[in-house]
């Protein structure tokens, strides 16, 4: 389970450079992002989506810790449907659907999941809310000093 986490929050990941126009606005963005079943964590991140990064936000939920296909993709008229699959680096599957909404300055995503740990069938739930907090984004954190 733990290791679907960190896909999972990534569920407010969002289509096509085409669609941008139609989809979500470039600009800072805050996320709700929360595993409600089989264990419940909450978690919120603030990102800057750029003009070139909407494609990227809005190709279905995908990190480094998984490779994500989605043969069913669907982003129109205000409506998102993804089905699909993410293999982790060690080859475990995690099957992954979701519907939601979306709008330039809001976006809501329900998922569901499926995967195996230890031989055990283990399914779940997610959500995603996210919104347009900002036009600008602040700037960029400078990296911590080395430690001595």
């Amino acid at each position: 389970m733990r290791a679907a986490l960190p896909l999972l929050l990534g569920l407010a990941a969002f289509a096509a450079p085409a669609l941008a126009a139609e989809t979500i606005r470039p600009g800072y963005w805050e996320s709700t992002n929360e595993i409600l079943s089989p264990i419940s964590t909450t978690s919120v991140e603030r990102r800057c989506i750029t003009p070139a990064d909407v494609e990227k936000f809005l190709q279905g939920p995908s990190n480094r810790h998984y490779a994500c296909t989605y043969p069913v993709r669907s982003i129109r008229n205000g409506r998102i449907k993804l089905d699909g699959t993410c293999v982790d680096k060690k080859g475990r599957q995690l099957k992954v659907s979701g519907e939601g909404e979306y709008g330039p300055t809001a976006f809501t995503l329900d998922a569901t999941f499926a995967t195996e740990i230890i031989g055990i069938p283990v399914t779940g739930r997610a959500r995603t809310d996210a919104r347009r907090i900002g036009d600008d984004c602040p700037p960029p954190e400078a990296p911590a000093p080395p430690a001595d």
